[in-house]
């Protein structure tokens, strides 16, 4: 049961990482409409006062906001895309219609029932519109739920075929019947059931706020703590897109969850200082400055003879790190050699968060220095106070280079290059492996390079029979295997370069990197397998 639970969560997980990959980028092109509308920065440079540029960035930020007001449909496709084990652009066809034909009975239904409040009295109503239809406030939960109720029929009924006449209303057809008295019987229960879910979630998002920084340091250290199980995406994404991150009222317009907040506020010269709600959106600050700290006190306290070694892993795992915010090929470094250092790091990350909103930063840092860049450095410090952030990163740098470098040699911890006598330094890259086995001629094409890597991954993975779905996230190959057991963990860390391999029931991840998407598209195409999985 736990497994199957475990299984579910970790599947749920990964669908939502969907709809939460593509979200920043429309944060980002905002910021950048920013740019080319921001008072201060048109008044330090005279060429940005003309109307092309000054429209462009008009145009490109009204273009986008309505992303954020629209969540709900965003995260429905998306889940069931992602939830879906075959015919997935069916899947997420069918979840748009499923979206529209829920929209439409929850309002008859209201309307019938005479629950339906003035058009002009639905601040604090309770209710909303939605793709101009008056509902049930729900927020972005309406398309969680619908996501995964679309994936389940999608998946149950997806291969139900019937003969003669009834043929043309087999597969997707079937799906889309099936889902219409559900949709129709769920908006009525819903109308009911979704004010006293609501009461709950502002009750819980009242005691989040009363705990204050308490809340603050235990959402930034579970954030870092559920890195092996991949289900951290579980623990922010509430904070960014619903009412447990805040509620603010930006240009006319509620907004719920602190990065549509603070995206509503970047486009809006009006707003002078971004609430606080961006606390939530900070968690960027160990992966820019403490997990460096963290390095530099492995490579002082590695053993002489190995510190080059220690050098030629770290230094890429850093850059990583610092600039694009991925922080696994680091913590998987020390995450099981030392557990203790990772709890160390979980709860320093969590501290880290606590100061900035001590100390009142206003800045953004979901991820890497560029992110921080982009978002921070046009709004100017007033808006963001972002030299608080660069503050107090390089004061926890300093805390995390203390601390590790005290751990690692008073517990004697076998972090990178202090292995014991035999045991040989990680990692080797790629391209180690196939100049050392001999396996590549002089001038062997890419092709053949990413066959060798894909048949050692295979037989890391215990041989193709023991292969039952492949899938990915940002950084992990994300696997079902028959017999978990059969997996070879040395062979996959030391001849194909994975950063640290994860077994769960038979769910195992292996950690690659920013790499990991064409590490996949090569072992599916190794195994002859469809991407897709339709048939």
């Amino acid at each position: 049961m736990k497994a199957k639970i475990m299984d579910a969560m970790q599947k749920f997980s990964k669908a939502m990482f969907v709809p939460v990959l593509i979200l920043p980028i429309a944060g980002l092109l905002i910021a950048i409409g920013n740019v080319f509308t921001n008072p201060r920065l048109i008044e330090q440079f005279s060429f940005l006062d003309n109307p092309i540029t000054m429209g462009f960035g008009s145009i490109l930020s009204a273009s986008l906001l309505p992303i954020l007001t629209n969540l709900g449909i965003i995260f429905c496709v998306g889940i069931a895309l992602g939830l879906a084990n075959k015919k997935k652009a069916e899947a997420a066809f069918t979840a748009l219609l499923g979206y529209l034909v829920f929209l439409y009975a929850m309002n008859k239904f209201l309307e019938l029932r005479g629950m339906l409040v003035e058009p002009d009295a639905l601040q604090g109503s309770g209710q909303a519109m939605v793709l101009g239809i008056q509902v049930l406030d729900m927020g972005v939960f309406l398309g969680i739920i619908l996501g995964l109720v679309v994936a389940l029929i999608h998946n149950r009924f997806i291969d139900t075929k019937f003969n003669n006449a009834f043929q043309v209303y087999g597969g997707a057809r079937f799906v889309f019947i099936v889902l219409i008295p559900i949709l129709v019987l769920s908006a009525i229960a819903l109308s009911f059931i979704w004010p006293v879910v609501q009461q709950g979630i502002d009750g819980l998002g009242g005691i989040i706020k009363e705990t204050g920084n308490f809340g603050v340091f235990l959402y930034g250290s579970l954030e870092r703590l559920l890195i092996p199980t991949g289900l951290h995406h579980l623990i922010y994404t509430p904070f960014l897109y619903t009412s447990l991150g805040g509620v603010a009222e930006v240009g006319g317009q509620v907004f719920e969850g602190a990065r549509n907040i603070y995206f509503a506020e970047i486009a809006d010269p009006a707003v002078r200082v971004l609430s606080g709600s961006v606390i939530w959106d900070a968690r960027g600050i160990s992966k820019m400055f403490g997990l460096i700290g963290a390095c530099l006190a492995m490579y002082q306290t590695a053993k002489p003879e190995n510190k080059n070694k220690v050098k030629a892993i770290l230094i890429p795992a850093v850059v990583t790190s610092f600039v694009a915010g991925v922080t696994e090929p680091i913590e998987f470094s020390f995450m099981f050699v030392a557990p203790i250092l990772f709890v160390i790091h979980s709860a320093l990350s969590g501290l880290s968060m606590v100061a900035l909103n001590i100390f009142g930063s206003r800045a953004i840092g979901p991820n890497g220095f560029i992110d921080f860049l982009l978002y921070n450095l046009p709004l100017g410090i007033e808006k963001t106070r972002w030299p608080v952030y660069i503050v107090v990163g390089i004061a926890f740098f300093f805390i995390y280079y203390f601390t590790f470098r005290l751990l690692i040699t008073k517990l004697n911890l076998k972090t990178v290059g202090r292995e014991d006598g035999g045991q040989e330094t990680k990692l080797y890259s790629k391209q180690d492996y196939k100049e050392k086995k001999g396996t590549l001629p002089a001038g062997a094409s890419a092709t053949v390079a990413n066959t060798g890597l894909s048949a050692m991954i295979v037989e890391g993975l215990g041989g193709e029979a023991n292969i039952k779905t492949i899938d990915n996230c940002y950084t992990r190959l994300r696997l079902k295997l028959q017999n978990p057991e059969l997996v070879d963990e040395a062979l996959l860390k030391d001849q194909t370069s994975a950063k640290g391999v994860i077994k769960n029931g038979e769910n195992v991840h292996v950690v690659y990197g920013l790499t990991v998407p064409q590490v996949r598209e090569d072992l599916e195409k190794f195994l002859g397998r469809n991407p897709e999985g339709d048939e």
